[in-house]
């Protein structure tokens, strides 16, 4: 891991702050390692955020929210195995049929910590234009679906699905800040997931 720490935030929120020093992020594309950046920026300012090569466990593809969820435990599992790291992020992005025709996506964020808890965050629910849900449906995956629509290449470790159907108001880092910042709360407010 290369230790690349979290920019500081001026816009930290006052009293969320989180007391880890390494986290690992469970995969290797950019626009997730950055997502979990911006976000550890805000509350552990000090920490060093790492991407690990990871297997999801589930099909590049994943379809529904838990099929999807599932894959983003296994990246946050097999990445907090990482030397050093005390907490780690797992992102997975999947489709979702809604029964009507149409395919709308979701992302999932998990977080995981060495005594084991997990916080889990996720929506990103956004319908498919027809073109690319026919491809998702033929079995291909999301952002291969976008690169051939869109006439654009590597979609997915860019502005993603998301930015492209957003025309840029919402990139792909932006969504997953959410994801990772509704993953962390048992973290960022833990008096209130205590135990009673």
């Amino acid at each position: 891991m290369s230790g690349a720490r979290a920019a500081p935030d001026e816009s930290r929120p006052a009293g969320a702050r989180l007391a880890v020093r390494r986290v690992a992020v469970g995969s290797r594309n950019p626009v997730k390692i950055a997502a979990v950046r911006a976000v550890l920026a805000r509350v552990a300012p000090d920490a060093a955020v790492d991407g690990v090569a990871v297997s999801s466990g589930v099909p590049d593809q994943p379809w529904g929210d838990d099929e999807t969820i599932r894959g983003a435990r296994e990246r946050a599992r097999a990445a907090l195995s990482a030397e050093g790291a005390e907490l780690a992020v797992g992102l997975e992005g999947g489709v979702v049929d809604m029964g009507d025709g149409t395919v709308h996506t979701c992302a999932w964020a998990v977080a995981v910590d060495r005594s084991g808890r997990e916080g889990v965050g996720g929506s990103l629910a956004m319908p498919l234009p027809a073109a690319v849900a026919r491809l998702v449906r033929d079995g291909l995956e999301l952002g291969h679906a976008m690169d051939r629509v869109s006439g654009q290449h590597d979609v997915k470790h860019g502005q993603g699905a998301v930015g492209l159907l957003t025309a840029g108001l919402v990139d792909r880092q932006r969504a997953y800040e959410v994801l990772v910042t509704y993953a962390l709360a048992p973290w960022l407010a833990p008096d209130l997931w205590a135990s009673r």
